[in-house]
This record gives C-alpha cells, sequence and structure tokens, in this order.
C-alpha cells in the first residue's frame, strides 16, 4: 500500500483528498495514513472525517513512516518550509497551490529537488475540471489567442496572502491557455470589493482577470482568437479533486509528472507583481519564468 503523510490541516483540501483515498477509496492501493494540522483541533477534524488513522504531534514524525507527503497550507508562504525536511529525505511531494509565496524560493528548491532527483508537482486542480480540458481542446483550433478573460472569486485583502489566495486558479488557466511569454501585469482596484488585473503576453495575447470579492461566483472563461471565440463556465466535477489525486499518486508512483518549474512557477511570478500592483498601479515581470 502506497502511504501518504499530510502536512496541514486547516485547509479544506486535506479533508477533500482524504475523503477522496480513505472514504470513498477511488484509487486502490492508496492511503492518507498519517496527519499533522496547525492545531490539534483541524488535525482531529481532518483525521476524523478523512479516516486518517494517525495524527502526529511533529510533521517530521512522519519521515521513514509514509512513502509520500502532501503538503497543504491556507497560505502559500508555509509550503516550502514544510517541505523541505522532506525533500532531503528523497520522498515525492505533492505541494498544493500556491507552490510558493515567492518565486525565487521556489526556484531554490526546485534546484535541489533536481539534485537528489526528488518528484516535486503542484497545481491547481480547476486546470484538471472536465470543463477546463474540453475548452483548451476548442482553443487550440482557434490559432493565435487575441484575448483571455477569466472571472472568479478572490479577496486581494485575504488573510491567507492576499490575491494568491484565490487568485492562483485563474492565474493558473490563463497561462496554460495563453503561454508563459507574460512580461507586465496591472491591477485596477475598484470602489469595492470587485477588482480587474491585466496580464500582457510577448506574443501580443492580452489577459483580463475579474477577480469578485462580493460573493463566489463560478469560475467562467471567454477566449478570443484568429479562428473565433469561445465562452464557458469552468464548474467543478462531481468529484472535484479526483483527477488531480490520480495526477500525484500517478507522479509517487513513477516518479514522473506532466508539470514543470514553468507550470509551476509561472503563476508565482504572476501573482508576486499582481501583489506589488496592488500598492503599485502598474508592475513589470521579467519575461515567464
Amino acid at each position: 500500500m502506497l502511504k501518504i503523510g499530510m502536512v496541514g490541516a486547516e485547509n479544506s483540501h486535506t479533508l477533500a483528498i482524504a475523503k477522496v483515498l480513505n472514504v470513498d477509496k477511488r484509487l486502490r492501493g492508496v492511503r492518507a495514513t498519517h496527519v499533522w494540522g496547525e492545531t490539534r483541533r483541524f488535525a482531529k477534524e481532518a483525521a476524523e472525517a478523512g479516516q486518517i488513522p494517525r495524527i502526529v504531534s511533529r510533521p517530521e514524525e512522519m519521515i521513514g513512516e509514509v512513502d509520500a507527503i502532501v503538503v497543504d497550507h491556507r497560505h502559500g508562504k508555509f509550503h516550502l518550509p514544510a517541505a523541505r525536511p522532506f525533500l532531503e529525505t528523497g520522498v515525492p511531494m505533492f505541494i498544493d497551490k500556491p507552490f510558493c509565496y515567492r518565486r525565487a524560493e521556489g526556484r531554490k528548491f526546485l534546484a535541489r529537488a533536481r539534485e537528489l532527483k526528488v518528484p516535486v508537482c503542484s497545481f491547481s486542480t480547476l486546470p484538471k475540471q472536465k470543463a477546463f480540458c474540453d475548452l483548451k481542446r476548442v482553443v487550440s483550433r482557434l490559432g493565435q489567442i487575441h484575448t483571455v478573460i477569466s472571472t472568479g472569486p478572490c479577496d486581494i485583502r485575504s488573510k491567507w496572502g492576499g490575491i494568491f489566495f484565490y487568485g492562483i486558479h485563474q492565474v493558473d488557466l490563463i497561462l496554460r491557455l495563453a503561454g508563459y511569454d507574460f512580461y507586465r501585469v496591472q491591477m485596477v482596484k475598484g470602489a469595492g470589493a470587485n477588482h480587474s488585473a491585466s496580464i500582457l503576453f510577448r506574443s501580443g495575447t492580452v489577459a483580463t482577470m475579474n477577480l469578485i470579492g462580493e460573493g463566489r461566483p463560478e469560475f467562467h472563461l471567454s477566449v478570443i482568437g484568429e479562428g473565433g471565440r469561445v465562452d464557458r463556465p469552468i464548474p467543478m466535477d462531481e468529484s472535484p479533486y479526483l483527477t488531480g489525486v490520480r495526477d500525484f499518486v500517478r507522479m509517487f508512483r513513477t516518479g514522473e509528472t506532466e508539470e514543470t518549474e514553468q507550470t509551476m512557477l509561472g503563476p508565482v511570478a504572476v501573482l508576486e507583481s499582481l501583489e506589488k500592483s496592488v500598492a503599485k498601479p502598474f508592475a513589470r515581470v521579467g519575461a515567464g519564468v
């Protein structure tokens, strides 16, 4: 049996992943066996609802007891510090979105992972949903992409990383459609809780993010290309985490992942610059990752 340790329990994703593996038993021969929580209550609630048999008082207690690690905090700044002790032991790991809070820190971490030959992946669950995969196939037939417009929930003042907390979903979707040759971002703050952000690409593509802080609107994408346009909501699958869990479990077993330094750090680079643009209206970013 492949035994997975869960580092972090405040985030609802920990319980969601445990339910896929332990309660619904959607993947044969894989279980979440250990959990550490930011508080004892968080750990106990995740363990009970997710049927995780062991709670540990320190994450390092999992070393030697599990075959892989999932790092899952509500604020991305905690991800890589929590992952580093496990990186040195060589266990494969999935690090929830956002991969990290600063691109420079992420580069160093991935360089060390390559040196140690440790498989690492990170992604938002939104690009794994069937609705997005279907849209991406349609977009691939539009030729050169002129504009991408995304809409979704986001609180740019969130205590869990501001725009990083929910902005990661829209940024990850946009970059997987438009590419990673971004070079400039701009945040336009609204009078209330709704805001807008722009991402400019060297290809000529322009992306706009509608960051809706009032209510929780469904994620939506509009794409205009040489060959036409497509406008679709991006609803969650019946089991929203299943495809993502399958992806990182496949990496745990094989050491192979479709995620790259570009797909993991590209969104972080954009979000880091958007965070600066919240205070400073216009910000330039380095090309690509």
